[in-house]
């Protein structure tokens, strides 16, 4: 399936995850913490701008498709700044 957006084509990728059940009369806690970025847009390693898509893996890691900046940051689970481990060229920083 493909997306149509303002800026181009973008695939869409169906998320592999299992079918989880939320009883329509859950009430959700009201607070959170920044987990990655949080210090305004743009394109320093603790910044995002546009960020399109992420993958949590078994460690707490996210990793973050930052679509204006064409990278991908890792981001470690307490970390204050990312990591970039992609970018658009196929170097890594």
């Amino acid at each position: 399936m493909i997306l149509e957006e303002k800026y181009g084509t973008l695939p869409k990728v169906p998320l592999r995850a299992s079918f989880i059940d939320i009883h329509p009369n859950a009430k959700w806690t009201q607070n959170g913490i920044t987990v990655a970025g949080g210090n305004g847009e743009g394109s320093e390693i603790n910044q995002l701008k546009c960020p399109y898509g992420l993958y949590v893996d078994d460690d707490q890691t996210i990793y973050i498709a930052d679509w204006y900046n064409d990278r991908i940051v890792e981001w470690k689970s307490g970390a204050t700044n990312g990591k970039v481990v992609a970018v658009e060229n196929g170097a890594h920083q």
